[in-house]
């Protein structure tokens, strides 16, 4: 069994990101990347097929599901999780390797992977994004226009699941502006964000209302 890594061990600081899909997290991380030289992101493994646009080794590793299970098997991934019909997983080295070098990682997983992360390296701090409310999720999927209506019922349906587990996290963003959004995750990568703890008696109504 592997020993439970300390952040004391490592330079930088691990940053874990979840959030229903629809609620913004893929806009609101490129923001903070293109505004600190010092943060990056760990590219996940998957074994889903590339988007248009997406490139191997800039947006994912992808990887048939054999190669997968193999890595998995072999004890690479800091996390692993299967997401609808896919499967992600975060190499272990890879995150590692930055964090010794003095970089602050980012990953971006589902709640899941999150708990993995959390057991795994101590110290971390775990951030979950929630829309605004319900209807601001839906036309946001809409928008991407990526999905079919089957895609999207099912998407909203297993995003009321994933924003149950928001109270798992040390802080909670609500994407309802995105400028407000962006400045929120930085004071938290800053240090601070002591307002914006997952603990904070605001958001009950407001999950109440997404997750109904």
């Amino acid at each position: 069994m592997r020993r439970r890594i300390t952040q004391a061990e490592l330079v930088g600081q691990l940053f874990v990101i979840s959030a229903p899909s629809g609620a913004g997290k893929t806009s609101l991380v490129r923001a903070l990347l293109e505004a600190r030289p010092n943060l990056v992101v760990s590219v996940s493994h998957t074994t889903r097929k590339p988007r248009a646009q997406e490139l191997e080794g800039r947006d994912y590793h992808f990887v048939a599901p054999a190669q997968f299970h193999e890595l998995a098997a072999g004890d690479a991934f800091l996390e692993h999780a299967r997401v609808f019909d896919n499967f992600y997983g975060t190499g272990r080295e890879q995150v590692r390797d930055k964090l010794a070098a003095g970089k602050d990682v980012l990953l971006e997983i589902d709640w899941q992977g999150a708990q993995q992360v959390r057991r795994a390296m101590a110290g971390c701090k775990s951030i979950f994004i929630l829309p605004p409310s319900r209807a601001a999720l839906e036309q946001r999927l809409r928008e991407r226009r990526t999905d079919s209506a089957e895609t999207i019922a099912r998407r909203l349906a297993d995003a009321a699941a994933d924003m149950s587990h928001y109270a798992e996290f040390d802080y909670v963003v609500v994407n309802d502006q995105f400028e407000r959004a962006a400045a929120d995750l930085g004071a938290i990568l800053d240090g601070g964000g002591q307002e914006l703890r997952a603990s904070r008696p605001e958001l009950q109504g407001l999950i109440q209302s997404l997750v109904r």
